[in-house]
Protein backbone atom coordinates (compact mmCIF):
# COMPACT_ATOMS: atom_id res chain seq x y z
CA UNK A 1 0.00 0.00 0.00
CA UNK A 2 0.98 3.60 -0.61
CA UNK A 3 0.20 6.62 1.16
CA UNK A 4 0.29 10.19 2.16
CA UNK A 5 -1.10 9.92 5.04
CA UNK A 6 0.20 13.16 6.83
CA UNK A 7 -3.08 15.29 6.35
CA UNK A 8 -4.86 12.91 8.81
CA UNK A 9 -2.59 13.42 11.80
CA UNK A 10 -2.26 16.99 10.98
CA UNK A 11 0.43 17.67 8.85
CA UNK A 12 1.89 17.71 5.37
CA UNK A 13 4.05 15.16 2.69
CA UNK A 14 6.81 18.35 2.69
CA UNK A 15 9.62 15.70 2.51
CA UNK A 16 8.85 15.80 -0.76
CA UNK A 17 5.24 13.80 -1.82
CA UNK A 18 3.75 17.10 -2.72
CA UNK A 19 6.59 17.96 -5.23
CA UNK A 20 7.01 14.49 -6.63
CA UNK A 21 3.66 12.76 -6.65
CA UNK A 22 2.04 15.83 -8.99
CA UNK A 23 5.54 15.42 -11.56
CA UNK A 24 4.84 11.94 -11.57
CA UNK A 25 1.17 11.45 -12.06
CA UNK A 26 -0.36 14.64 -12.71
CA UNK A 27 -1.88 16.86 -10.78
CA UNK A 28 -5.90 15.73 -10.78
CA UNK A 29 -5.01 11.85 -9.66
CA UNK A 30 -2.28 13.36 -7.54
CA UNK A 31 -4.64 15.86 -5.76
CA UNK A 32 -7.26 13.02 -5.32
CA UNK A 33 -4.17 10.85 -3.07
CA UNK A 34 -2.94 13.94 -1.49
CA UNK A 35 -6.24 15.63 -0.11
CA UNK A 36 -7.80 12.64 1.11
CA UNK A 37 -4.62 10.50 2.35
CA UNK A 38 -6.37 7.77 0.54
CA UNK A 39 -4.21 4.68 0.60
CA UNK A 40 -3.49 2.95 -2.89
CA UNK A 41 -3.27 -0.38 -3.98
CA UNK A 42 0.64 -1.68 -5.67
CA UNK A 43 -2.42 -2.43 -8.71
CA UNK A 44 -3.46 1.17 -8.56
CA UNK A 45 -0.19 2.49 -8.10
CA UNK A 46 1.23 0.68 -11.06
CA UNK A 47 -1.63 2.03 -13.36
CA UNK A 48 -1.22 5.61 -12.07
CA UNK A 49 2.40 5.75 -13.41
CA UNK A 50 4.58 5.46 -9.67
CA UNK A 51 4.89 1.69 -9.58
CA UNK A 52 6.90 0.01 -12.49
CA UNK A 53 6.06 -3.22 -11.65
CA UNK A 54 4.03 -5.54 -9.72
CA UNK A 55 5.16 -8.82 -9.03
CA UNK A 56 3.94 -11.75 -6.15
CA UNK A 57 5.95 -11.28 -2.90
CA UNK A 58 7.95 -13.82 -3.37
CA UNK A 59 9.11 -12.88 -6.75
CA UNK A 60 9.91 -9.36 -5.26
CA UNK A 61 14.27 -10.15 -5.08
CA UNK A 62 14.24 -11.94 -8.19
CA UNK A 63 12.63 -9.01 -9.93
CA UNK A 64 14.67 -6.39 -7.90
CA UNK A 65 18.33 -7.88 -8.76
CA UNK A 66 17.30 -8.41 -12.39
CA UNK A 67 16.17 -4.71 -12.86
CA UNK A 68 19.63 -3.75 -10.59
CA UNK A 69 21.53 -6.26 -13.22
CA UNK A 70 19.84 -4.31 -15.95
CA UNK A 71 21.16 -1.45 -14.81
CA UNK A 72 24.40 -2.40 -14.04
CA UNK A 73 24.91 -3.38 -18.07
CA UNK A 74 24.70 0.06 -18.41
CA UNK A 75 28.11 2.41 -18.51
CA UNK A 76 27.97 3.92 -14.93
CA UNK A 77 28.63 7.64 -16.78
CA UNK A 78 25.37 7.17 -19.06
CA UNK A 79 23.61 6.46 -16.21
CA UNK A 80 25.03 9.37 -14.24
CA UNK A 81 24.31 11.78 -17.16
CA UNK A 82 21.15 10.50 -17.27
CA UNK A 83 19.89 10.79 -13.61
CA UNK A 84 21.21 14.39 -13.74
CA UNK A 85 19.29 15.09 -17.42
CA UNK A 86 15.96 13.88 -15.87
CA UNK A 87 15.81 14.91 -12.96
CA UNK A 88 17.31 18.42 -13.56
CA UNK A 89 15.60 18.54 -16.89
CA UNK A 90 12.51 17.99 -14.87
CA UNK A 91 12.96 21.89 -13.02
CA UNK A 92 13.09 23.79 -16.30
CA UNK A 93 9.94 25.38 -17.91
CA UNK A 94 10.14 23.32 -21.11
CA UNK A 95 11.74 20.93 -22.93
CA UNK A 96 14.30 22.92 -25.60
CA UNK A 97 15.88 24.47 -22.48
CA UNK A 98 15.95 21.06 -20.60
CA UNK A 99 17.83 19.72 -23.88
CA UNK A 100 19.98 22.55 -23.89
CA UNK A 101 21.18 22.73 -20.48
CA UNK A 102 21.70 19.13 -20.30
CA UNK A 103 24.58 19.47 -22.82
CA UNK A 104 26.13 21.55 -20.44
CA UNK A 105 25.85 19.27 -17.38
CA UNK A 106 29.14 18.39 -15.85
CA UNK A 107 28.29 14.36 -15.78
CA UNK A 108 27.32 14.61 -19.79
CA UNK A 109 30.40 15.83 -20.06
CA UNK A 110 32.35 13.28 -17.96
CA UNK A 111 30.43 10.78 -20.13
CA UNK A 112 31.33 12.18 -23.80
CA UNK A 113 35.16 12.55 -22.57
CA UNK A 114 35.03 9.35 -20.58
CA UNK A 115 36.94 5.88 -21.43
CA UNK A 116 33.17 4.33 -21.04
CA UNK A 117 32.05 5.61 -24.41
CA UNK A 118 35.17 4.60 -26.49
CA UNK A 119 34.63 0.81 -24.03
CA UNK A 120 30.66 0.41 -25.01
CA UNK A 121 31.58 1.40 -29.06
CA UNK A 122 34.02 -1.31 -29.00
CA UNK A 123 32.11 -4.02 -27.16
CA UNK A 124 29.29 -3.50 -29.76
CA UNK A 125 31.63 -3.37 -32.65
CA UNK A 126 33.42 -6.46 -31.12
CA UNK A 127 29.97 -8.31 -30.23
CA UNK A 128 31.10 -8.65 -26.34
CA UNK A 129 29.86 -7.13 -23.65
CA UNK A 130 31.35 -4.19 -22.65
CA UNK A 131 34.06 -4.16 -19.55
CA UNK A 132 33.08 -0.35 -17.51
CA UNK A 133 34.95 1.56 -15.60
CA UNK A 134 32.68 2.37 -12.56
CA UNK A 135 35.06 5.83 -11.56
CA UNK A 136 33.33 5.41 -7.98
Amino acid sequence: MFALPEPKVGLAALAGGLARLPRVIGIHNAMGMILTARKVTAQEGHRLGFVNEVVPHDALLKKALECAEMITACSPDSIRASKRSVLLGLTEPNVVTAINKSQKYPEVTEMLRGNNLFEGIQAFNQKRKPNWNSNL
